[in-house]
């Protein structure tokens, strides 16, 4: 499963830079593409995507594994950036011309946590982490998935941590936060997890 789904991040990368705007493809047919031999790492050499690329087709896929409340669904699928944005057009190029469960996939900057209510996938950028507490206490229970590479991210209330190691990308999972929003969360995605946090600790 964990091949699957880094091999289906990493193809939609590739398809990208190598041919531009790619027409949306079956789930199905993305997976069988993603059981060919897959390069799974981050490639040291400008050749391959970058991390930023592969951390934009990760916002992707986490939207695909997750389950929204019907109440909080909006028409179009939104996944944003706060604070200093270290994608670039890198999440355009990620981005444009995709959909989730029939919305198009609309990438935005935002520059106020306020503002954060109307995504669906807000990642939070290391720029901001001294305001962190007060970033996730104005979208508490919102029903917005929070994603950041911030140091301990996942342990100081926000749900998703990308993790670099080595050459390669992971995550870590805090479920119990994801859950007091009314995310539910997919077991095939927990299982690709470095670790899942089920219980709330106290300040979480």
């Amino acid at each position: 499963m964990r091949e699957i789904f880094e091999g289906a991040a990493l193809r939609c990368v590739a398809t990208r830079r190598a041919k531009g705007p790619r027409p949306s493809r079956p789930l199905a047919a993305i997976l069988v593409l993603s059981l060919l031999p897959a390069i799974s790492a981050l490639p040291a050499q400008q050749t391959g995507p970058g991390e930023y690329q592969v951390k934009a087709a990760y916002l992707y896929q986490f939207g695909r594994f997750v389950h929204w409340p019907a109440a909080l669904v909006n028409h179009s699928f939104s996944i944003c950036v706060l604070g200093r944005d270290p994608f670039g057009p890198t999440l355009e190029t990620a981005l444009t011309g995709e959909t989730i469960d029939g919305k198009d996939v609309v990438p935005k900057r935002i520059s106020r946590p306020q503002d954060a209510l109307s995504c669906n996938i807000l990642f939070i950028s290391s720029s901001e982490e001294k305001e962190l507490s007060s970033i996730l206490a104005a979208i508490d229970r919102a029903g917005v998935l929070t994603v950041s590479e911030i140091p301990g991210f996942s342990q100081r209330g926000g749900m998703i941590q990308l993790l670099s190691q080595g050459r390669r990308v992971r995550f870590d999972v805090n479920l119990a936060v994801a859950g007091s929003a009314g995310l539910t969360l997919s077991s095939e995605l927990l299982k690709l997890a470095v670790s899942v946090r089920r219980n709330p600790a106290p300040g979480n």
